[in-house]
């Protein structure tokens, strides 16, 4: 299998805004560069494939396997200034001759839809000294190829010289498909059928390409499509498989679940429940400050749990017996004190000649106060003989 190193020199200059090739002649162009970077690569893995610009000069991708990257590059060539053909020749013949991989055949494929400006001894010139260096060219004439068609004619028999060689010149006629014609042209077919004689293999389906290119370059590029959706696919499914494994650790974690509700039940019932003693694992006191951000959701639970089993500070404060018994002591000295007013009878006689209209000396009033007095001495009395028989 041969092993080759292409470099691809991208004609953009301000005639490549002419329209007679669909939709414009860049575009058709950046199809077309697009089609020989698939299919250089696709022959030969190892393959090499760098973009350069020839208008100015500008070398966009050097020599890599990354199809993608090119594609992403041709796509941004603009139209700019005029077309420097011969200078564009030795720029990538001097990337050739610096490639890493010298066992690889060297070849530049060359678009040119502008005048060339440059001599016919200079031409030559180049032609001689890349024929010496076995640099093949491929040459795609087309939009000004009643200009160029004798300038460059002469230059790839230069290049391939009176013993034949494997340089070609395709010259594309207005309004043809560039893709199509390059696709059914010596500068693929040459790759042991490696781009449209074995894309029936790829299609599977008894479809000769040669018969239609243009359908056999659509039928390409969808299938193109597909099988990088479905690279990018499992490419995701296999960074998207790790994510699921964390992700399902807690929740086989969260198996304890039952005994974080069994807790929050017991602690329910004890916090109901003063007689219940807290469990021994209770954490001790919370500290003055308590940073929350800094605790675990277990943390957080137990202290919550801690807090419900505890009691305010005006509660755990008890009432020492003496304080209840002095309490009790002032609330009997007050009722006495009370009694004692209501049943003395010269503070009833001073109230009652107060009132208006109460005759103190009248005989019912008489009568109380002395079932008042009466009933003083009995009390007095009993409370005698209580003391005298406790002693």
């Amino acid at each position: 299998m041969v092993l080759e190193s292409t470099i691809l020199c991208i004609d953009n200059s301000e005639f490549m805004r002419n329209g007679d090739y669909l939709p414009t002649r860049i575009q058709a162009q950046q199809d077309a560069a697009n089609l020989i970077c698939r299919s250089k690569i696709r022959s030969n893995p190892e393959n090499n494939v760098a973009l350069l610009s020839m208008s100015d000069m500008q070398v966009h991708v050097t020599l890599t396997t990354d199809s993608g990257k090119l594609l992403s590059k041709l796509n941004l060539v603009q139209p700019k200034g005029d077309l420097k053909f011969l200078n564009g020749l030795r720029v990538a013949h001097l990337a050739l001759k610096h490639r890493q991989s010298k066992n690889h055949k060297c070849r530049i494929v060359a678009f040119v839809g502008s005048p060339i400006t440059e001599e016919d001894k200079e031409i030559t010139k180049v032609a001689k000294r890349l024929k010496k260096e076995k640099v093949a060219v491929d040459v795609v004439s087309f939009g000004e190829q009643n200009i160029n068609t004798e300038k460059l004619t002469a230059f790839i028999n230069t290049l391939n010289g009176k013993d034949g060689g494997n340089s070609h010149l395709v010259t594309i006629p207005p309004g043809s498909m560039l893709s199509g014609a390059i696709g059914s042209s010596p500068i693929l077919a040459e790759e042991g059928g490696a781009a449209m004689a074995s894309g029936g293999a790829d299609f599977d389906m008894g479809f000769d390409p040669n018969s239609d290119p243009e359908l056999a370059l659509a039928l390409r590029v969808s299938l193109e499509e597909q099988r990088h959706r479905q690279e990018e696919d499992a490419r995701r499914g296999n960074n998207a498989a790790p994510g699921q494994e964390t992700q399902s650790a807690p929740a086989t974690a969260g198996g304890n679940q039952v005994n974080d509700d069994e807790m929050l039940q017991a602690a329910l019932e004890m916090s109901m429940d003063p007689d219940v003693e807290p469990p021994a694992t209770a954490p001790a006191a919370a500290p003055a400050e308590i940073d929350f951000a800094a605790m675990t959701e277990d943390e957080q639970i137990a202290y919550a749990l801690q807090m419900s089993m505890q009691t305010t500070p005006e509660d755990s404060v008890p009432q020492t017996p003496m304080e209840t018994e002095s309490e009790k002591m002032d609330a009997t000295n007050y009722e006495e004190d009370d009694d004692d007013v209501i049943t003395d009878p010269e503070f009833l006689q001073s109230v009652l000649q107060s009132l208006p209209g109460v005759d103190p000396e009248s005989e019912a009033v008489r009568q109380v106060m002395n079932e008042i007095t009466q009933s003083k001495r009995d009390d007095s009395s009993s409370s005698n003989d209580k003391k005298e028989e406790g002693k």
